[in-house]
């Protein structure tokens, strides 16, 4: 059964003093209870040992939010999968639109590193989805099909049962914007049709599917009841537990 997921995303934010507070806040936020949902938090790679160490891996998941795409060697200020793993880490963020966008990662980067995250025993969270002109033009069905095609359909079934899919309109991220529930529920269906068409139904009614274009508070319950939303990607809310923690309870 696929699990449902609230993922923070900190991005490029918080020194790692503030970030141990923040993640500390979170741990002691959750203790006494039980969320109907995994937890996990994407943090600077400069945090990932301290944080790891800091809270409960039974209640909090750590993730970064990068890998490289080569095993080892000479390529200077690169963090390997390898790295990651060691710190207590158990999952990565690949292919966000923002390391899309500005550096520039291909399909073929992005399977590298999907294939290097499983090597490892990292539970890629990779993210898919569309800019604005392709929404504007009904291309997000295509975007996305071939995002996941190029560089998730080399993995076999098994592995393929070890990712978690996050679907953000690259439109909504950031903006203010986001997709009406109804839109979210669409597109999501879409893709796990998508993954029904290559590795079967079982293994596409098995992956969670997150939502990963400005969940907040004040919507979050709306997008998690629909069938195929297992979740969230969460950016800026995720920085505050005052603002993620309404968003885990949604579920």
């Amino acid at each position: 059964m696929r699990k449902n997921i609230i993922a923070g995303n900190w991005k490029m934010n918080t020194t790692l003093p503030e970030g141990l507070a923040l993640a500390k806040g979170l741990n002691e936020a959750l203790k006494g209870k039980t969320p109907t949902c995994d937890v996990v938090i994407g943090v600077p790679f400069t945090h990932l040992a301290s944080i790891a160490a800091a809270v409960d891996l039974t209640k909090i998941g750590v993730a970064a939010q990068n890998c490289a795409d080569k095993e080892k060697g000479a390529f200077t200020g690169e963090i390997s999968a390898a790295m990651i793993a060691s710190t207590g880490a158990t999952y990565t963020i690949i292919g966000h639109s923002e390391r899309r966008i500005y550096y520039h990662e291909n399909a073929e980067i992005l399977k590298n590193k999907v294939n290097l995250a499983l090597a490892n025993e990292l539970a890629p969270i990779f993210c898919i989805g569309e800019i604005l002109e392709e929404r504007e033009a009904g291309e997000h069905f295509n975007v996305v099909d071939k995002q996941v095609e190029a560089s998730l359909f080399n993995l076999s079934a098994e592995d393929f049962g070890k990712l978690i899919i996050a679907y953000e309109p690259v439109w909504a991220i950031g903006t203010g914007k986001t997709a009406t529930a109804e839109q979210a529920q669409e597109i999501h269906a879409h893709i796990r049709q998508t993954i029904a068409n290559k590795y079967g139904q079982t293994v596409a009614d098995n992956c969670s599917i997150l939502y990963g274009g400005s969940m907040n508070a004040e919507n979050a319950k709306d997008l998690v009841a629909k069938q195929d939303v297992d979740g969230g990607l969460i950016g800026g809310a995720s920085l505050s537990v005052e603002k993620f923690l309404p968003i885990v309870e949604a579920f």
